[in-house]
């Protein structure tokens, strides 16, 4: 019999349990079934029934074994800032970045109400999501994309953890450094901007893994992977890029959104 441990309730393969461990990742087998499938927290839920509301809409996505509270700190600023925001949750257990970008691009589209643009931030794994979104079904609207910690030539991280991972968590096989993985072969649809975000302490994704054809902007900031999306500088970034669409300071005549 396979030796296991309990955790939370559950019955965990021993030698599953020290992998999601190693990983970073043991947190998972946490995330409750009311997680899945979630479209934001109550703050992006305001919309009176009826109401119209033209803001222009972001959709946060979050990354591998996290849910939108991580990207929560973010929701906050971009609402001070004026846009509606809502998350895309999901479950890093189930289904591939085919299968979850099929189902961001339902949720969109459910979302975009009255908005003149539909932009999309997302963190590690939720960046390929957006593209694989993008490359089947890009929204009408769709307006600026902000990547940030992408993996969009692979990762060498996920080279070592989906052999042992990939049962339990499928999408990381599509974060692969192989030519045909999901990662690398996503081309972005004509006329979408893109700008990219970097950690230069990133050691899950590491800066030149980031790269992206047909990206128009990409920076590198001092920070690490996990909480890049939690950094006030981060945030002025994003905020700039969905106004502007780059991260330097627009000139005077620019400077109003």
């Amino acid at each position: 019999m396979m030796p296991t441990i309990a955790y939370r309730g559950r019955w965990v393969p021993r030698s599953l349990a020290r992998s999601l461990a190693a990983a970073g990742l043991f947190a998972l087998l946490a995330i409750s079934p009311s997680a899945s499938a979630q479209i934001s927290p109550p703050s992006a839920e305001r919309d009176t029934a009826g109401a119209r509301d033209t803001r222009e809409l972001v959709i946060l996505v979050h990354g591998m074994g996290r849910t939108p509270l991580s990207m929560w700190l973010l929701e906050q600023r971009l609402e001070a800032d004026g846009y509606r925001v809502a998350q895309f949750g999901y479950r890093s257990t189930r289904g591939s970045v085919a299968s979850l970008g099929a189902a961001l691009a339902r949720r969109a589209a459910e979302r975009t109400g009255d908005a003149p643009r539909v932009h999309f931030v997302g963190h590690s794994l939720g960046t390929v999501i957006i593209r694989s979104m993008l490359a089947q079904a890009p929204p009408e609207r769709a307006g600026r994309v902000v990547m940030l910690a992408p993996p969009n030539r692979g990762s060498a991280a996920a080279d070592r953890w989906a052999p042992r991972l990939g049962a339990v968590m499928p999408p990381i096989r599509d974060l692969r450094t192989h030519p045909q993985s999901t990662a690398r072969t996503l081309a972005l649809p004509e006329g979408v901007e893109v700008g990219i975000i970097a950690g230069s302490r990133d050691r899950k994704v590491r800066v030149a893994e980031t790269h992206l054809p047909g990206a128009r902007d990409h920076v590198v900031v001092d920070g690490f992977h996990s909480f890049l999306m939690n950094r006030a500088d981060v945030h002025l970034l994003i905020v700039r890029f969905l106004r502007h669409g780059r991260f330097s300071s627009p000139q005077p005549a620019e400077a109003a959104p």
